[in-house]
């Protein structure tokens, strides 16, 4: 391992290390990024040197190939965190994108501030959070993000994005699609209201606060509430390797949904707008078989309390993982003529 003296760039290391999935094979170069202005000069150097370059977060949503990458790997880790107070009710925070994006969260609910408190213990940095419009429990960043502040690769400026100009949908954004690698996210800007939330809430939710007979809607009692249930479903990466759910949830139109139920009585589903419906995708995984599965052909299997999750017992490699992946969204689309799409971004 050899290190750059004037940026601190290491050498030839595992990329495992930055995804939660610990899989995939060597970078060529590493290098953190702690100030929204240095990004620049790490370009410069890697220009110099004829290098590709990829900017990331904590690899939370990442699977990197077994051949690795050959270029610059920048790991962002700009800390910010700023309010700004409109009146009683609004607030402006704005987030360096390396922040911890679960911290975050907390501190604006310490403070009784609504807005986001429903995507507690979402794995990842804050910067992460607009690409794939990162959504749970009832709430997505779409619904209160201002700007994104994001240096643009081709102006060679920093710049800020209005959320109109981010092309949200279900999540995905224009950083994920069309301008894929152009902009490096540096901070975001979020409005936040100093107030409860207000039902109704996602079904697990009310759910939860019926079980445990809470009456009074907080910014803490939500954030409280979801962290419980994702603690029981979901696996922590920091102790089993996984990249939180791996598929999203497929979206059909209503002939396909009648259909399904006709073959499988009833469907769990919901509404996603100009007569179409979103069908869980953990629901298809358990219909087809890969519920608490285990491959000991390729080291994957399902977390037992949600086959959405796909969680690496052994495999050493990336290629394992996509065989077992490709064999549930083979096995699904056989059965329900639905094929699922992978969450996790396949890097580089």
């Amino acid at each position: 391992m050899r290190y750059n003296a004037r940026m601190d760039v290491k050498q030839q290391i595992p990329l495992s290390q930055f995804s939660t999935m610990r899989l995939g094979g060597t970078a060529a170069y590493v290098l953190e990024i702690h100030d929204r202005f240095a990004i620049a000069a790490a370009l410069a150097w890697a220009k110099e040197r004829g290098l590709p370059v990829i900017m990331i977060g904590v690899g939370s949503n990442i699977v990197w190939r077994d051949e690795g990458f050959p270029g610059l790997l920048l790991v962002n880790k700009i800390k910010r965190f700023e309010e700004q107070q409109e009146d009683d009710e609004n607030y402006y925070v704005t987030i360096g994108a390396g922040e911890n994006w679960d911290e975050a969260v907390a501190r604006t609910v310490a403070k009784g501030m609504t807005g986001i408190e429903a995507l507690s213990l979402i794995p990842g940095t804050a910067g992460a959070t607009p690409v794939q419009n990162v959504g749970a429990y009832g709430q997505e960043i779409a619904q209160t993000l201002v700007s994104v502040e994001a240096y643009d690769t081709q102006t060679g400026t920093l710049v800020n994005i209005p959320a109109i100009d981010c092309a949200f949908s279900y999540r995905t954004s224009r950083f994920k699609t069309a301008d894929r690698g152009r902009f490096m996210i540096t901070a975001v800007t979020l409005h936040l209201l100093r107030r409860n939330p207000q039902p109704p809430f996602y079904g697990a939710v009310q759910a939860y606060f019926d079980e445990h007979d809470i009456h009074d809607y907080t910014p803490q009692a939500l954030r409280e509430a979801v962290v419980a249930i994702r603690r029981s479903k979901l696996p922590d990466p920091a102790t089993v390797a996984n990249n939180g759910s791996f598929f999203a949830n497929p979206i059909v139109d209503e002939g396909t949904l009648s259909q399904l139920t006709a073959d499988y009585g009833t469907v769990p589903h919901w509404p996603a707008g100009e007569g179409q419906v979103k069908i869980p995708a953990a629901w298809l995984l358990e219909q087809a078989g890969f519920k608490n599965f285990h491959d000991p052909e390729t080291g994957m299997g399902t977390w037992p309390a949600q086959p959405l999750v796909l969680v690496n017992e052994h495999a050493a490699h990336t290629a394992q993982l996509l065989a077992f992946k490709q064999q549930i969204i083979d096995t699904v689309h056989q059965k329900f003529s639905i094929t699922l799409e992978q969450e996790p971004e396949l890097l580089p």
